[in-house]
């Protein structure tokens, strides 16, 4: 089986939100079997939906919908869909009386524009939000079934996984099931390992293995299709164990993983902690460590030095290193790393100096020059890492933290050994 899906709202198609539904959604079809072929945007035009609807209900057999259920004017798809399908809107008593029970539960006043979102389109069957106010919808158009869900991404996981999925299981999807793997890296350019799984690329293969790049992080990500779920998670994990192999401490971790859980996860296992001394990112390393539920088995504290004197003050750089060599430097980097771990008693520090610009740079110390240092009990590990002065801020601090991120992950997977 085959699906589109559709995309609701103006707010996604000039760029002011990002469509997150229609990712997720096509994860869970895959599951499923379910082939997505096409994924469809539209702003809130009455026309451009209800044309939108059509064109998808005459090309594919299965349409899912997201976005424009709302009580506002501009929340047009159950307009569209009834356009659509030629019929009117009817309005729909159990769904007002779940609309306002959502409201008395929650001891509010339910505002009268609520009531539209009992309005459904004849022929078509409401399906209950259990999350908020706007049902859902499930009709039948052309050769396709049709379900429209909320745009909020909450109202619309659960609805999808309570109603819509246990339909399409018993409709059943394709003869096969699509298993994926998700291989996150880090260190290595997407060029080099382009040509290190070569031969797991080539096209026309099972699994299909593809990269895609996005702020330093490389992830690779197979698709492998089965006869059954079993099956086609032993072609995705096979290739998962040869791209391990291949990769080795490149792989950062896999799914969702970012560096900082990949450390998080790390420092839990050998019961150590961290500390960290910022300069030019500003407490981003601190924010992304304690990001992670849980943080305070392995975080100490963070300073943020951005002033000379607070290098000085707090994590007792010496104001003549400092004189001599300048804030930004290797000599500078590893007398933060120490003084914060000697400070904070933690088992790491890790410190962080630069000029991430786009004003403050030198010939001699240009934007984007940066020294990472990690402090543990038996060595100090500087690295000078040169970003040029092409990025920007936001792109020089962010690589900054990854890279003193990455420098942590890979002594404690040393000290594992």
């Amino acid at each position: 089986m085959n699906a589109h899906i559709l995309a609701i709202g103006t707010e996604l198609t000039i760029g002011q939100a990002v469509d997150t539904n229609s990712a997720w959604l096509a994860q869970q079809l895959a599951g499923v079997g379910i082939h997505v072929t096409r994924h469809v945007t539209v702003s809130d035009d009455l026309a451009d939906i209800t044309a939108a609807i059509r064109g998808s209900a005459q090309a594919t057999e299965l349409v899912l919908i997201s976005g424009g259920l709302g009580p506002t004017p501009d929340d047009l798809t159950r307009d569209a869909l009834a356009a659509a399908m030629g019929v009117e809107l009817a309005f729909h008593a159990d769904s007002f009386e779940q609309i306002a029970a959502y409201f008395r539960s929650r001891n509010r006043q339910m505002h009268e524009r609520n009531r539209v979102q009992a309005m459904i389109p004849h022929g078509a069957t409401p399906i209950e939000n259990t999350r908020g106010t706007a049902p859902g919808l499930r009709a039948r158009l052309e050769r396709a079934d049709i379900f429209v869900m909320p745009g909020v991404p909450a109202e619309m996981k659960v609805m999808f996984e309570r109603d819509v999925l246990p339909h399409l299981r018993a409709r059943g999807g394709s003869a096969e099931v699509i298993a994926q793997r998700t291989l996150r890296t880090f260190g290595m350019a997407e060029s080099e390992i382009g040509e290190k799984i070569a031969d797991l690329m080539q096209r026309g293969r099972n699994p299909a293995v593809g990269t895609s790049a996005a702020d330093l992080v490389i992830t690779i990500r197979i698709n492998a299709h089965g006869p059954a779920a079993e099956a086609a998670n032993a072609l995705a994990e096979r290739d998962a164990a040869v791209i391990r192999e291949r990769l080795g401490t490149f792989i950062l971790g896999e799914g969702e993983d970012r560096l900082e859980t990949a450390v998080a996860r790390l420092l839990i296992e050998q019961r150590k902690t961290v500390s960290s001394a910022e300069s030019c990112t500003g407490g981003m390393i601190a924010k992304r460590l304690t990001d992670i539920p849980g943080s305070s088995a392995y975080f100490i504290q963070g300073f943020v030095t951005y002033a000379n004197e607070a290098k000085i003050r707090l994590i007792g750089v010496p104001g003549n290193l400092i004189a001599a060599h300048g804030a930004v430097s290797r000599e500078v980097a590893g007398a933060m790393a120490e003084g914060c771990r000697r400070t904070s008693q933690s088992d790491y520090a890790l410190a962080v100096t630069g000029i991430a610009g786009p004003t403050g740079g030198t010939p001699e110390k240009p934007v984007g020059l940066v020294f990472v240092a990690l402090a543990g009990s038996e060595r100090t590990i500087v690295r000078e890492l040169r970003m040029g002065d092409n990025l920007s801020r936001w792109e020089i601090r962010d690589r900054a933290a990854k890279g003193l991120l990455n420098l942590l992950r890979l002594e404690l997977l040393r000290a594992a050994r």
